[in-house]
């Protein structure tokens, strides 16, 4: 996601699920797909991407709808539309427990499949 030196603490996994967030105007979600996760947070490929600091309100759903993740998360590295991967790296800043439960669960089962 960077040129500069690697900053990332937590486990990057890959990862294609459908994230719905809301910025300013709360009753419009725009809808991307994030690319990788770790317990620290996503990145969300894009190519409107959102100033570094923004808060965003996020949902994360399986297809049948089921809500996976949900809360709120602040944009925490931007990549311009012209880079070969657009899109912006998104912190969790505040997702509920069950969240973060899921999140770590997905990891570890990435990760042991992966091995």
């Amino acid at each position: 996601m960077s040129s500069g030196p690697e900053q990332r603490i937590h486990p990057r996994v890959p990862l294609q699920l459908l994230v719905q967030f809301r910025l300013k105007d709360m009753d419009t979600f725009l809808r991307e797909h994030a690319v990788n996760i770790s317990s620290g947070g996503l990145f969300i490929r894009s190519s409107e991407s959102h100033p570094t600091g923004s808060m965003i309100y996020l949902q994360i759903q399986l297809e049948d709808g089921q809500k996976l993740i949900e809360g709120l998360g602040r944009v925490v590295h931007v990549n311009n539309p012209s880079h070969s991967n657009p899109g912006m790296g998104v912190e969790f800043v505040n997702i509920d427990d069950a969240s973060r439960k899921l999140v770590e669960h997905i990891i570890d089962e990435r990760l042991i499949k992966n091995s």
